[in-house]
């Protein structure tokens, strides 16, 4: 979807679409992403060695700065506008904005459409965000770009790996004692091709502020400021791994899709004891994540708890989530790592429950690159205090876990959203020329987990209140709606503003395993008839002529392409 507010110049960037369908098993209805708990970056090698390179960036950032003022280029010709601004609100769906613009419920956006352009727009073939922004973000379509998906696979292990960027750990070290000091750098490779248009404009000395644009990690250099979205990872690599503590010991050590469960030990009266779990220490034997012990201390009758990381102490209160906390995990050799997170105190009695957000990275002292230049993410932290910075912030998972529950999640994603509303008006206010754009995800991630309830005695809502949630997305457009009505105060008529969405939104009714078809028919075979191995492990490669592997990712077994191919190449 698309608004227009210059209507003597329309300029039609591209991508949006009407039906988003995913492959997913019936009883899950959170984001589907590249993989929930999906490990991006395993090596604190690869962690150490990025936040090394990215100091010593920020030491040379005056002389950097002196050559670009330089090598800048100028504006041939004075332009017709003096700024673009766009908005993106990931999923946002032209049917029910057109509904509830008629009803008079969103009047800014009906405002817009009467003073600007109103468009529905094509898609990307597949209707999938990464694939949808790359080609607004380029101009081309997924065969020039090259992301079709989230996930890729590799063609000589067959393994799941992410589509839009790669890390190449060091290929030597040493060994000292029980240390292994790497020789070299890793090098991180972003794999998303052809030229951003904040790219093009950079060269033609136009600045652009870019905010939480998706497949943007790592951030790529331009003239201008990016803050990483999707695909950034949390501190243990993956793409988004939550924890939750608890004092029955039944369920110990459980493992969710997304996350885990782990247990709270009883000190003393009231007092319990649990581990925070950090990246896998690839610098010391034996190679095991790395732990940060905290203490809680819950007192039920005034509905708080006092948590104790190190020195600090934090206050919990019941059901409400935490400020961003930061944690350090040492890993030996004075090697230190910076993460945040945030608690939520879930349940008091009889047992306790304490949900903790996958630790993302510390944007004021980030362990991968998040940001361009490096000293943006911090320059928002000071400005604005700690924000979250995992590419897929809002924990979904967590709520189709039954870990989080529906109005803990919807305290969650506003609490986030709030986050990048401080940084795009921040950044609006800045740009008296060049581009803003800033992508919202709260559309899309809220629609995951509440679309359902548009539907009156949908199966999924059994045992939910659903006249409680029936408004849930409602709620969310009309408040896209108000956003949208600041923005609007803000901006004149040499601003060209754009209201876009990637994809709409439809209601998932039914999914089809595409493996189990191949499968079936004889496309791909199994080793001694087991068709459970994750990742593909159990597939006979000498007899498989297809396989799938990503949510519309359909691969055949190439000859001389994949390892072990035997499809002759060809048409």
């Amino acid at each position: 979807m698309q608004y227009n507010i210059n209507i003597s110049k329309y300029i039609l960037l591209v991508s949006v679409v009407i039906v988003l369908i995913v492959i997913i098993p019936i009883d899950a209805y959170a984001y589907i992403g590249p993989g929930a708990g999906f490990a991006f970056l395993s090596s604190l090698i690869a962690l150490l060695i990025s936040f090394i390179l990215a100091f010593f960036s920020l030491l040379t950032l005056p002389v950097k700065i002196l050559i670009r003022l330089f090598k800048r280029k100028k504006y041939k010709k004075k332009s017709l506008i003096s700024r673009v601004v766009l908005i993106g609100y990931d999923g946002l769906d032209p049917d029910l904005c057109e509904k509830y613009m008629s009803q008079g419920k969103m009047p800014n956006f009906k405002k817009l459409q009467k003073k600007g352009c109103y468009k529905k727009l094509g898609t990307t073939y597949p209707s999938l965000s990464p694939v949808a922004w790359s080609s607004f973000a380029t101009g081309v379509n997924p065969a020039r770009h090259g992301i079709y998906d989230f996930l890729t696979r590799n063609p000589k292990t067959y393994l799941p790996e992410l589509s839009s960027s790669q890390v190449h750990p060091p290929s030597k070290s040493i060994k000292i004692g029980k240390y292994h000091i790497p020789l070299g750098k890793p090098t991180i490779s972003f794999l998303r091709k052809s030229k951003s248009f904040w790219k093009i404009l950079g060269e033609n000395g136009v600045f652009s502020h870019i905010l939480r644009f998706p497949i943007t990690f790592p951030p790529e250099k331009f003239y201008g400021t990016m803050l990483s979205a999707m695909c950034t990872p949390d501190i243990r690599g993956t793409q988004g791994t939550f924890s939750f503590y608890s004092t029955k010991s039944n369920k110990t050590n459980k493992i969710y899709t997304g996350g885990q469960q782990l247990t709270l030990h009883k000190k003393s009266k009231n007092v319990y004891q649990g581990l925070l779990i950090g990246p896998d220490n690839s610098i010391k034997e034996p190679h095991e994540p790395i732990t940060l012990p905290f203490t809680i201390i819950v007192s039920p009758e005034t509905q708080t708890a006092v948590i104790n990381i190190k020195k600090d102490q934090y206050t919990l209160k019941f059901q409400t989530f935490s400020p961003w906390i930061k944690v350090r995990f040492k890993a030996g050799l004075g090697i230190k790592i910076n993460g945040i997170c945030q608690f939520y105190l879930s349940s008091l009695e009889p047992d306790i429950g304490l949900y903790v957000s996958p630790i993302n990275i510390d944007p004021e002292k980030p362990a991968l690159p998040i940001s361009h230049p490096y000293y943006y993410s911090v320059y928002l932290a000071k400005l604005f205090g700690s924000y979250g910075t995992l590419g897929l912030l809002e924990d979904t998972w967590s709520l189709n876990e039954n870990v989080l529950d529906e109005d803990s999640f919807i305290q969650q994603a506003y609490k986030f959203q709030k986050e990048r509303e401080n940084q795009f008006f921040h950044a609006l206010k800045k740009t008296k020329h060049g581009v803003c754009a800033c992508v919202f995800d709260i559309t899309d991630r809220m629609q995951h987990m509440f679309f359902r309830y548009l539907i009156k005695d949908h199966p999924a809502n059994k045992d939910k209140d659903e006249k409680k949630y029936a408004h849930v997305i409602e709620d969310l457009y009309k408040y896209a709606d108000t956003m949208l009505g600041s923005v609007l105060k803000k901006i004149d008529e040499q601003t060209l503003l754009f209201v876009m969405s990637d994809h709409g939104f439809k209601l998932f009714i039914r999914g089809i395993n595409l493996n189990s078809w191949l499968y079936k028919n004889g496309y791909l075979a199994v080793k001694d008839d087991d068709f459970s191995g994750e990742y593909l492990q159990n597939v006979d490669w000498s007899k498989t002529k297809a396989y799938a592997l990503g949510l519309a990712g359909m691969y055949l077994n190439i000859e001389g392409r994949e390892i072990n191919g035997i499809v002759k190449p060809g048409e």
